[in-house]
């Protein structure tokens, strides 16, 4: 069985073209119009889907062949289109940067792809771009295109007469503050620092509507699939997750794979509550740490609480911004040194440039958990790594550290592909590493 439903793919030739707010704005334009809107994100992003999930009103997932695994995209896909009138998908980087690439996750899905392309200081350059990315790979449907960010109504008119045989213009988008939101070194602001960012979707979508672009992809066919039901290894495990703006980089499908796994879920605050739930584990997820180490660091009953956790010996998993969190000690950019949770002996900082970024895993007898990297941190610390991920492509690792029940790393990692690394975490059961040495550092 297989259901039609309109689906594309929203991408561009680079990053920084403007497709995660058209991607929004498009979202939002079509929820405004009383559709049912379900968006997801290709590759590792925690930002860009907290943006998302306000502008459709729905959950938003993960959608990465080797990440995620390419049976739980189809699988994704096929309970969206359940209900959905619409699906968009944001590509990552440009169309074909990446190994799996926003092109091949287009291909996996029988989508097509909608390149928006930042057409400021072009003109018939613009249908070359155009031409390129829709021949390039001749097993990719490219049918149409968005131009971004044009100076003028004759501006748009010169974009769509240049553009080749079989490319159309679905439309060209002006300049406006409303198709803009700041960022930071890590991306996207977070909606929960935004108090306009409501109103923005709508001027956004406005914006969009006026361009031309309320018109709806082409039906495709989605396959109906059979969810993959995960064993209940954690059930009645209590698990304390720290979650607000210092710590907020959470997958909705790791969450919901605890839960399915038997898990009991309950949320605090590092920076404004003063003692831990009940809870027989903790996790401290990645986030924004580095910007709220003068509050992480005042809140002196919150260090006693994880610091007590820890001591007794109680699982941990903490997770980029996580690790730095448990560290003695973290200095900011501006220089000021911060005393953390004290789990881990020694100093943290922040870089000027990426210290860590792209695919990784980690590899254990009792599976692979596979994730990513993305930060700008260092470390000094006497402790000694037990194991190194490994990168999916190229040189570079992290370093996994570990001492009664805390595994902590700068390495971010997805649930759903290794269920029974996740349980053992949580439940405080010895992992065999398979990556005890760092070979492949950068």
């Amino acid at each position: 069985m297989s259901k039609a439903v309109p689906a594309v793919m929203i991408t561009a030739p680079a990053s920084g073209q403007g497709k995660s707010m058209v991607t929004a704005a498009l979202a939002r334009l079509h929820r405004n119009a009383g559709r049912e809107v379900r968006v997801f994100k290709h590759g590792p992003d925690y930002l860009d889907p907290m943006v998302l999930e306000v502008a459709s009103g729905n959950p938003v997932y993960q959608l990465h062949p080797w990440m995620t695994g390419e049976d739980e995209c189809r699988w994704r896909l096929a309970e969206a289109a359940k209900t959905a009138d619409l699906i968009l998908i944001e590509g990552a980087m440009g169309l074909f940067d990446g190994d799996p690439s926003s092109a091949d996750l287009a291909k996996l899905m029988g989508i097509p792809a909608l390149p928006v392309i930042d057409a400021g200081g072009m003109a018939q350059t613009f249908g070359a771009v155009a031409s390129g990315l829709a021949r390039f790979d001749p097993e990719l449907a490219v049918y149409q295109v968005i131009a971004n960010k044009i100076g003028s109504p004759r501006h748009g008119d010169m974009l769509r007469e240049g553009l080749p045989k079989g490319i159309s213009l679905l439309g060209a988008i002006p300049r406006n503050d409303a198709m803009n939101i700041p960022d930071r070194h890590m991306g996207l602001v977070q909606p929960a620092e935004l108090s306009t960012l409501d109103q923005q979707l709508d001027s956004a979508a406005e914006v969009l509507k006026a361009a031309g672009l309320n018109e709806l992809p082409k039906a495709v066919p989605v396959a109906a699939v059979e969810p993959v039901r995960p064993q209940a290894l954690l059930t009645g495990v209590r698990i304390a997750i720290a979650r607000d703006i210092a710590f907020s980089f959470i997958y909705r499908a790791n969450t919901e794979l605890l839960l399915a796994m038997g898990a009991e879920l309950h949320y605090f605050s590092p920076l404004t509550d003063s003692e831990l739930p009940t809870a027989d584990a903790l996790w401290l997820p990645g986030g924004y740490p580095d910007l709220h180490g003068n509050t992480l660091g005042n809140n002196l009953p919150m260090r006693e609480a994880i610091k007590a956790f820890y001591d007794a010996g109680k699982p941990i998993l903490a997770e980029c911004g996580g690790l730095i969190g448990c560290m003695e000690e973290f200095s900011d950019k501006a220089g000021a040194v911060h005393a953390l949770f004290g789990l881990l002996p020694g100093q943290a900082a922040i870089a000027k440039r990426l210290q860590g970024i792209g695919m990784h895993s980690l590899n254990t007898k009792e599976g692979e958990l596979r994730g990513h990297t993305f930060h700008r941190f260092t470390l000094n610390t006497s402790w000694q790594p037990v194991a190194y991920t490994r990168k999916q492509a190229g040189t570079g690792s992290e370093a996994v550290f570990s001492s009664k029940g805390l595994v902590a790393s700068l390495f971010y990692s997805y649930f759903p592909s290794a269920p029974e690394v996740v349980a053992a975490i949580f439940k405080g059961q010895p992992l065999t590493y398979l990556d005890d040495k760092e070979t492949t550092h950068a």
